[in-house]
């Protein structure tokens, strides 16, 4: 493709006020109006005092326009400024300048980020009953548990502090903020967001995570999950304190284990001939011998955790181990072991597989870092908490219109759904005064897009 023959001569003016960015943002607001996401905020999150007259008024519109400047794309508050732009003041009321909502943000303290916590969860809930979200969350739902460390770079940053990331499978020594994400999934429904909280850098990463066990058990009851929850997690969370929370919630728990003395102890316990191999989904079978192309073995043994406390739990330790590539020239194969500690009712292999689908949480943060968390844009720390939840709402909201889109949509990358189905351009027009949207002609996604127009546009049943 090129530019043609006379064009490059051609003077761009940037003044036509009927024209749409973002039209995808019409159904993707609308079915947020529908889950009740302005009544959920004008219901819990009030402000009774402001540092700045007014900044605290209106925290619906206000909260409403980030949430749609991140489904547009924007990942710090001048990108904000985006809906603003061309006919947006038509399509939508209640427009805010991002100075505005910068203000917004930084009149948040901690009780109201609580509040808008809670918020998120009733919109999440809201979203399941309107779209196909989580499908099958009747019968068996997972909780997964992680944490993530966001860089900042300001000097200023309220509870910027060194902790621990990965990077390339190393452990490395970064300065930032470190929300902890809960998130729930069933087998066949991709990961919403369930639970979100900023913490300081250098904060461990199970702290907090006991409430957020309950409270992400509590959002997929009050959804509809009547069936069995497993809840997952690192060796992080492995803990007394996060698997009494899952105990008392009444759910099953899948949690590593730090090898420690006594783990490794009742790992060398097993008999050999307790050890079995473990097919994988998509592990390749030899051809020649009809074997699997793969050393990973599974053996359970009956495990007693935290004797020293006052909440022992005895339960399966399952231990999964694969060939040290390191010292394949031993007399005697050397084993690498991970453990894991777990109540489930699955068979030692099939648990093994659902305990290593853990690792479903890493999308939803690769799409969080891809969208709005790709930076946390307030020196107040109070006011970055504010925005992650605020990221956390986007994300369970597109994840709802890619539901109603398109079974492959169901499934897509945040970053998908923002190029396919809100970055839509549109002209603005009302014919015998009945409002129009021209979009484009041979627009790819026309029809799921369409789809979730009529879908969300529609009488409620239509849902």
């Amino acid at each position: 493709m090129k530019l043609p023959d006379g064009w490059s001569r051609a003077t761009a003016v940037f003044d036509e006020a009927n024209l749409v960015s973002f039209a995808g943002l019409a159904p993707v607001l609308a079915l947020a109006e529908r889950a009740g996401l302005s009544g959920l905020v004008v219901e819990r999150v009030q402000f009774k005092t402001t540092k700045l007259a007014s900044a605290g008024a209106n925290p619906a519109g206000k909260l409403t326009g980030i949430i749609a400047g991140m489904a547009a794309g924007a990942d710090c508050i001048d990108d904000l400024d985006v809906i603003r732009s061309g006919g947006m003041r038509q399509l939508f009321a209640g427009v805010y300048a991002a100075a505005t909502l910068g203000q917004f943000l930084r009149e948040f303290t901690h009780g109201h980020t609580l509040q808008l916590a809670s918020v998120m969860r009733a919109h999440l809930v809201n979203l399941v009953r309107y779209s196909r979200l989580l499908p099958g969350l009747e019968q068996q739902v997972f909780v997964d548990l992680d944490s993530l460390l966001r860089p900042v770079f300001g000097h200023q940053k309220q509870g910027a502090s060194f902790g621990f990331t990965k990077i390339a499978g190393k452990q490395v020594l970064r300065r930032g903020l470190s929300p902890l994400v809960a998130t729930l999934s069933t087998e066949h429904g991709a990961p919403v967001i369930a639970g979100v909280r900023l913490r300081a850098g250098r904060a461990g990463s199970g702290k907090g995570a006991a409430s957020m066990v309950a409270d992400a058990v509590r959002t997929a009851r009050a959804a509809g999950a009547l069936g069995e929850i497993l809840v997952r997690g690192d060796c992080a969370y492995g803990n007394s304190a996060v698997i009494s929370a899952c105990l008392k919630a009444g759910v099953r728990f899948s949690f590593a284990l730090i090898k420690s003395r006594v783990v490794a102890a009742a790992i060398a316990a097993i008999p050999e001939d307790r050890w079995m191999p473990v097919h994988y989904p998509g592990a390749v079978i030899d051809p020649d011998t009809g074997e699997l192309i793969s050393d990973a073995q599974v053996a359970e043994i009956a495990f007693t955790a935290f004797t020293s406390t006052k909440t022992p739990v005895t339960a399966r330790l399952i231990v999964r181990r694969v060939r040290d590539r390191a010292r394949c020239d031993e007399l005697f194969p050397v084993w690498r072991h991970h453990p894991f500690f777990t109540n489930s009712s699955e068979s030692t292999t099939d648990a093994d597989i659902t305990h290593r689908q853990h690792a479903i949480i890493e999308t939803v943060f690769a799409d969080l870092i891809d969208g709005p968390l790709a930076h946390l844009p307030s020196g107040h720390f109070a006011a970055n908490n504010a925005w992650t939840t605020c990221a956390a709402i986007t994300h369970n909201l597109l994840r709802a219109a890619g539901t109603l889109a398109s079974a492959r949509h169901a499934i897509a990358r945040g970053a998908t759904l923002r190029r396919q189905l809100v970055a839509v351009p549109a002209r603005l027009a009302r014919p015998q005064r009945q409002p129009v949207i021209h979009l484009p002609a041979h627009w790819p996604w026309a029809d799921q897009w369409t789809t979730l127009w009529t879908t969300v546009t529609g009488p409620p049943a239509a849902a």
